[in-house]
C-alpha cells in the first residue's frame, strides 16, 4: 500500500497509507492529517487542499491543468513553483512515499 508523507505546519512529518488510485487529498482526509482542509472535496474549486511538494517528487508528476493552475493562483498561501492541489496528484506505485508540505495556511 503507497504512503504519504506530510510536512506538518509544525515541521514534523506524518506518513499516512493510502490506495493506489487516491489522491494526495484523500490520504490526508482518511488519515485526519491537520492542515488539509479540502472543503470542496475534491472537485479542484476550492484549493484548500494546497500543498508544496518536494523538489524530489515535482518532476515526477504530470504539469497542472488549466484549472488547477487558475485555482493555484488564488490560494490563501503563497504559491510556490512546487505548489499543487493535493485532490489532482493521483497515488500510484511511483509516487509511494511522496513528500508534501502543507501550507500555513488554507482559506
Amino acid at each position: 500500500m503507497p504512503h504519504v508523507n506530510f510536512v506538518l505546519k509544525d515541521g514534523t512529518t506524518q506518513p499516512a497509507e493510502c490506495a493506489e488510485g487516491d489522491t494526495v487529498m484523500q490520504a490526508a482526509t482518511n488519515n485526519a492529517i491537520a492542515g488539509v482542509e479540502a472543503i470542496c472535496g475534491g472537485f479542484c474549486n476550492c484549493a484548500t487542499c494546497h500543498v508544496y511538494v518536494d523538489e524530489a517528487w515535482a518532476d515526477k508528476l504530470p504539469p497542472p491543468t488549466d484549472d488547477e493552475n487558475e485555482m493555484l493562483d488564488g490560494t490563501a498561501a503563497d504559491r510556490e513553483p512546487t505548489s499543487r492541489l493535493s485532490c489532482q496528484i493521483k497515488v500510484t506505485a511511483a509516487l509511494d512515499g511522496i513528500t508534501v508540505r502543507i501550507p500555513d495556511k488554507q482559506a
